[in-house]
């Protein structure tokens, strides 16, 4: 019997880097990018299914997409309570929105400082290459020193959207199974 199971992912990092942008397309399965900026100024959430590979099962994520500005600081965070995972985006041709992932990644992780909440850093806006300020390779250390996975993204050009939340569900369904496994063995 399919069995669907419910993940709550907190999008995180500053205000305009395409954290909006890549909800919606990756929402949209590719169809939609809006081209008129409209900031965030609390928490939109967005839902999806996605069928985990060589299942009858899959994760139905509620993505929190969350202002990136301080003055909204205190609102948002009271939506980020049991989070299944983080999701920090910066941009790349904009080294300040690099720096400040650790402090994204810090204040979701304080939600819940028991426990392991698996992520992804998400490189955006790589069609700017020629105005690129964070390297790959600065991305992908930063990432694996905070045992991030790495992925780079346009949401303009829709390349490699899908990838970091298929990437992330596909974790949360192993983390749920290993979960179920122990709790069997418990009885």
């Amino acid at each position: 019997m399919p069995t669907v199971i419910r993940a709550k992912f907190i999008v995180v990092g500053d205000a305009t880097v395409g954290k909006s942008s890549l909800c919606q397309v990756f929402h949209s399965d590719g169809s939609f990018f809006n081209k008129a900026y409209t900031m965030t100024t609390g928490v939109e959430m967005v839902t999806k299914q996605i069928n985990i590979p060589d299942t009858k099962d899959s994760v139905e994520i509620y993505l929190y997409d969350s202002a990136g500005k301080e003055i909204f600081a205190d609102h948002i965070s009271k939506f980020w309570d049991h989070p299944s995972g983080v999701i920090v985006v910066y941009d790349v041709a904009t080294e300040a929105t690099f720096s400040n992932c650790q402090k994204w990644l810090d204040r979701v992780r304080q939600t819940e400082p028991n426990l392991h909440i698996p992520g992804v850093l998400i490189a955006n806006k790589v069609d700017l290459d020629q105005r690129r300020r964070v390297s790959p390779k600065t991305g992908k250390d930063f990432a694996s020193s905070h045992g991030l996975a790495y992925f780079e993204c346009s949401a303009k050009e829709m390349q490699g959207v899908d990838a970091p939340f298929y990437f992330l569900a596909n974790e949360f369904y192993k983390l749920y199974q290993e979960r179920i496994e122990t709790l069997k063995s418990l009885s």
